[in-house]
């Protein structure tokens, strides 16, 4: 709310909105439009983080579903081909972040450190150290098409947060996601099926990844093993954490997720309006951090409270 706020204060037309040429203009659509490649991600982070692990590798897979369906593209493949492949690379590099987590036993952020540096240079090697660029009006539509006037990454960004929403919420696998997050030992011993669990969450993870790998793709006609999706695993694990959703695991807030990358997308969108340089949008996101998860700390909870009585006594 403070963000809003701050938003509403610092730019009066941010929620404004004009419908023209059969699509729907403003600021708030911009600040939704450019944070969906982020928030498909930090759903399938979501559910990683959700089972007490953590997916390095986001960043890395997206730049290869990129690349892939680039190549594709680039010898006169068809654009549900070109889909296909990007996001079934996502979820076998997922189940394989999966398989190094849970069958080998090896730490989540160790598993997936694997994936983020080799990655890059499966891109590269994809590529050939080249910027691949396409010409598809079938698959840029994935970006720059419209439905009943918002942008389809909107859509796509919307839908995934429904049907992960479903799933976490009223499906069993939601139930073993989050117990096997909170005790992966005592949801063995019950029964629950662990390691399928943990290898589809990452492969989900990897899909989600891989999707928005596509969706910047498809933004610039281009697959760029160099610089698409780097740094997107820093913005999801952020997001998640602003969220609420515990890095203990057995807690997923899906929701909470969203409004945090929205609020990191509007801290962004207000530096940059302002005329600052981007590297304060940096420094502004961090703070954000800070300021959420001492809210969130019991200790900082207690201190507020004791305050409080304090200034009630005088």
């Amino acid at each position: 709310m403070l963000v809003l706020a701050l938003a509403a204060a610092l730019s009066p037309g941010f929620f404004a909105l004009e419908w023209r040429d059969g699509r729907v203009y403003g600021t708030l659509v911009d600040v939704l439009l450019r944070s969906s490649p982020t928030l498909l991600a930090a759903l399938g982070m979501t559910l990683v983080i959700g089972t007490g692990g953590v997916d390095l590798s986001v960043g890395a897979v997206a730049a290869i579903s990129g690349v892939l369906a680039a190549r594709h593209l680039q010898g006169d493949g068809c654009a549900p081909t070109a889909l296909a492949l990007g996001l079934g690379a996502g979820v076998l590099l997922g189940a394989w972040n999966g398989v190094l987590v849970r069958k080998l036993g090896l730490v989540p952020i160790v598993a997936t450190l694997v994936l983020f540096t080799s990655g890059r240079g499966l891109a590269q090697l994809v590529s050939a150290g080249n910027v691949l660029t396409f010409r598809s009006d079938a698959f840029a539509s994935l970006a720059t098409g419209t439905v009943a006037g918002l942008p389809n990454p909107i859509w796509l960004t919307l839908a995934s947060l429904a049907t992960l929403a479903f799933v976490v919420r009223r499906t069993n696998f939601g139930l073993y996601l989050q117990a096997c997050g909170d005790n992966p030992r005592a949801a063995e011993l019950a029964g629950l099926p662990v390691s399928s669990v943990l290898i589809a969450a990452y492969a989900c993870c990897g899909m989600l990844a891989a999707l928005s790998g596509l969706v910047v793709a498809a933004d610039v006609q281009a697959g760029d093993a160099a610089s698409a999706g780097l740094y997107l695993e820093l913005d999801a694990i952020l997001a998640v954490v602003i969220g609420g959703t515990s890095l203990r695991g057995g807690r997923v807030q899906l929701v909470g997720t969203a409004f945090g990358v929205l609020i990191l997308q509007t801290l962004t969108t207000l530096v940059l309006t302002q005329g600052a340089r981007l590297e304060f949008a940096l420094i502004a996101k961090a703070l954000a951090v800070v300021a959420v998860c001492a809210l969130q700390s019991p200790r900082w909870g207690e201190l507020l409270r004791r305050g409080a009585r304090t200034g009630a006594a005088r």
